[in-house]
């Protein structure tokens, strides 16, 4: 019986060890089937590092591609790839760059000039019969547009142009520009010095505009019956923009207005008036001896 007792303990050793070694694996096997299994945590984040989709082949709902190319477009931060409507970034901040509006220029609807009336009348130019003091009454005239002509060879003066003509008075010459202006066919009046002593210089500066881009001025030979030089109806805008610079004869005209043929003539009123005209060389015309006298010359430049 005792023998039996010694012999049954190794026995019960050996399947004790046996179990051991059973209870061991099970366990184990049984945990990784648990862990396959598991639904993980929404609220935790997913391991970048892991993904279920194909790497290769198929198609990828999380790698979206270049219709074209079918090559994997980048979305990541301050990508410009494929979307025009990305703010352009600054590449050292990354921060949004403003892109500047293009600047359109408006047009140009004004000019400021200069215009210099360069008196070349002397005893040197016209020395048959040129008159002691001679000089020229003060610059007069307007900014207008075509709705309005002053004066003009061929039409009969105004009582404003006699007067400039006669004398060398501005004031009913300037009460018909003001009353153009108040119509809306000028813009504003020209009232300028004169030169003193021919020949001789003088200067006004005009502002004019697309709506009133001409100009009409007038200064009147003295001493003479009724003689002046000037010019009319001269556009500064040639139809694309306003000009630089224009250098206009100074003829002389006869108003039409007085019959003396000399530069000191007594008055004599012409009854009715004749037209405005340019004069002559003839003798029976005028003193001059050139075939069309000119007084000078009107220099406009724009400033």
């Amino acid at each position: 019986m005792l023998g039996t007792r010694k012999l049954l303990i190794p026995i019960c050793l050996l399947f004790l060890a046996a179990c051991s070694d059973s209870n061991s694996t099970g366990p184990i096997a049984d945990t990784n089937n648990s862990t396959s299994a598991t639904t993980p945590d929404q609220g935790s984040e997913p391991d970048p590092t892991t993904t279920d989709s194909p790497t290769t082949g198929g198609d990828s709902p999380s790698a979206p591609t270049d219709e074209n190319t079918d090559t994997t477009v980048d979305e990541g931060p301050g990508s410009t790839t494929d979307d025009p409507t990305n703010t352009p970034t600054d590449e050292n901040t990354d921060t949004p760059v403003d892109t500047p509006d293009v600047v359109t220029q408006p047009p140009v609807t004004s000019a400021n000039y200069r215009i210099t009336f360069n008196g070349s009348w002397s005893a040197e130019t016209h020395e048959t019969l040129f008159p002691a003091n001679a000089h020229f009454s003060g610059l007069v005239g307007a900014v207008h547009n075509d709705q309005v002509v002053f004066w003009e060879a061929g039409q009969i003066a105004s009582d404003g142009i006699e007067l400039m003509a006669e004398t060398g008075g501005k004031s009913i010459f300037l009460d018909e520009i003001n009353s153009a202006i108040a119509s809306g066919y000028a813009q504003s009046a020209i009232d300028g010095a004169g030169i003193a002593t021919s020949p001789g210089s003088v200067s006004v500066e005009i502002s004019v505009s697309l709506d009133n881009p001409k100009v009409t001025l007038t200064t009147m030979l003295a001493p003479s019956p009724d003689w002046f030089t000037g010019f009319h109806d001269v556009s500064l805008h040639d139809g694309d923009s306003f000009i630089e610079s224009l250098t206009i004869d100074g003829f002389v005209y006869d108003s039409g207005t007085d019959s003396g043929l000399q530069y000191t003539s007594g008055d004599s009123d012409t009854q009715p008036r004749e037209v405005i005209r340019r004069l002559t060389s003839e003798t029976s015309d005028s003193p001059f001896v050139e075939g069309l006298p000119v007084a000078g010359q009107f220099v406009i430049e724009r400033i």
